[in-house]
């Protein structure tokens, strides 16, 4: 979960100034760019310092109960800015207005305005609207289904200059019991092929070297619209785009996976060799109860052909712990096999009660201490697997995109290899030689930390 205030131009005093605050997801900061570059087209100005805001929208996120109450907490601080501020407009957007529209209205006077995941394409406009002279009146703004950006869409860019997020899809037609994603987000639907390609190939003119393909269903690209093996087709058609370097995609849905596509990653040096396949669980009662297809049988087998048919490959995946019913056995079951199986990143999420999903009535509800002692041990297996992965980096040369100055200081250079992905995976120092922003070098390792490499470039 990550929340950022965005602000990436000066306000003029002839411009009605807005302060931007996006939550959540990379799904979400895409449509926060979005957003961003339809107010900064029909002339909005962005400003750094929320008190000068006329205008406060908070893009939320409502996907497990953490996130609703980061959204909600940060509703209430920035309603503080009417009287403390300039502001005068405050909007809640996004998958928490999308879930719970009139409510939040009534459970938070301080907003004017509700928009929904429908109503992106209307933000310009919305914001007029709440901004003219009348009495004052709450404001909901909702529709389906949710919008979906083309390549004609203004978009200002957040983030490193030389890395960028490519939405592919929108919402998803499975039936995950714990995910409420559907009722934010509703049916899986695509973009075209030729859409998508024609944002790379602008990103690729802006100096973009790598885009990150995202949906919530990446490996169900194209169904909707009736294409077969449409992410095959898709990267096909993306490592042809000139100047791109790196073509990551995320969110890898198991049961889906074919050869084709994994021939596909092994066999073009653009698509990174790194998969993101959140996993969920490995026991089988767990995976039925969860409504996920498979078993631990067929995700064994696939885990298997994934590392034998792309070497080297970098495998994440994620698990959910405390799902209603996960017992002493399935969670041993489970430490057990993320033991075994030595990925190289494991993300690991509490489970959480949301409201008119499946989960919801299942009965063996587990109590939060035991869900946080349970993440906790997980999590302190997978630091041993990464520590000693690290170590075995040192002495090897890898290429390495170059990011710019290190965050930390100015004295490094930061970097990632293709098996670290932005903001999530970790980084590389580069403690020495010459290098810009965007350009791919070679390095050799020289120290590890738990997720970090130190390196400096070879020629």
């Amino acid at each position: 979960m990550s929340s950022r205030l965005i602000t990436p131009s000066r306000p003029s005093s002839k411009k009605t100034t807005i302060g931007f605050v996006n939550l959540g997801c990379s799904k979400n900061q895409v449509d926060s760019e979005v957003m961003l570059g339809m107010l900064v087209a029909d002339r909005f100005a962005l400003t750094a310092d929320p008190k000068k805001a006329e205008v406060v929208i908070i893009n939320t996120c409502g996907f497990i109960e953490e996130a609703k109450q980061e959204s909600i907490d940060t509703i209430i601080a920035h309603g503080k800015l009417k009287e403390t501020g300039s502001c005068r407009v405050l909007i809640a957007a996004g998958c928490l207005a999308q879930r719970y529209q009139g409510d939040l209205l009534k459970q938070l006077p301080e907003l004017d305005g509700v928009v929904g995941t429908g109503e992106f394409g209307k933000i310009a406009e919305i914001c007029r609207d709440l901004l003219a002279p009348k009495k004052r009146q709450q404001r909901l703004w909702i529709s389906e289904p949710p919008y979906l950006y083309d390549a004609d869409a203004p978009r200002l860019r957040l983030g490193r200059a030389h890395s960028a997020y490519v939405k592919i899809a929108e919402g998803c037609n499975r039936n995950c019991a714990f995910c409420a994603i559907p009722l934010m987000r509703g049916k899986q639907r695509s973009r075209t092929v030729e859409s998508i390609v024609a944002e790379a190939t602008r990103l690729a003119a802006e100096g973009v070297k790598e885009v990150n393909l995202i949906s919530q269903d990446t490996v169900n690209y194209g169904v909707d619209l009736g294409v077969r093996q449409g992410l095959v087709t898709l990267l096909r058609e993306l490592v042809k785009v000139k100047d791109l370097r790196w073509i990551r995609p995320f969110y890898l849905y198991p049961q889906q996976v074919s050869d084709e596509l994994l021939d596909l990653y092994a066999g073009e040096e653009k698509i990174t060799k790194y998969i993101d396949m959140p996993l969920q669980h490995i026991n089988d009662r767990m995976l039925k109860r969860m409504h996920r297809l498979g078993d631990r049988a067929a995700i064994t087998s696939l885990v298997d052909r994934i590392r034998t048919r792309i070497p080297g490959v970098t495998f994440r995946t994620a698990f959910i712990v405390g799902f209603p019913g996960e017992t002493e056995q399935a969670f041993d079951e489970l430490r057990g096999y993320v033991e075994d199986a030595e990925f190289d990143r494991v993300a690991v999420f509490l489970y959480s009660d949301e409201e008119d999903t499946p989960a919801v009535g299942l009965d063996d509800k587990v109590e939060r201490s035991v869900m946080d002692e349970r993440r906790n041990e997980i999590l302190a297996v997978q630091e041993e697997i990464a520590a000693a992965r690290g170590q075995a980096r040192i002495g090897s040369v890898m290429e390495v995109l170059v990011e710019g100055f290190s965050e930390e200081t100015e004295l490094l250079f930061q970097g990632r290899h293709e098996g670290l992905a932005p903001e999530i995976d970790g980084v590389v120092y580069i403690n020495d030689g010459s290098a810009t922003a965007g350009e791919l070098v070679k390095v050799e390792i020289t120290d590890a930390a738990l997720y970090d490499l130190v390196g400096h470039i070879v020629t």
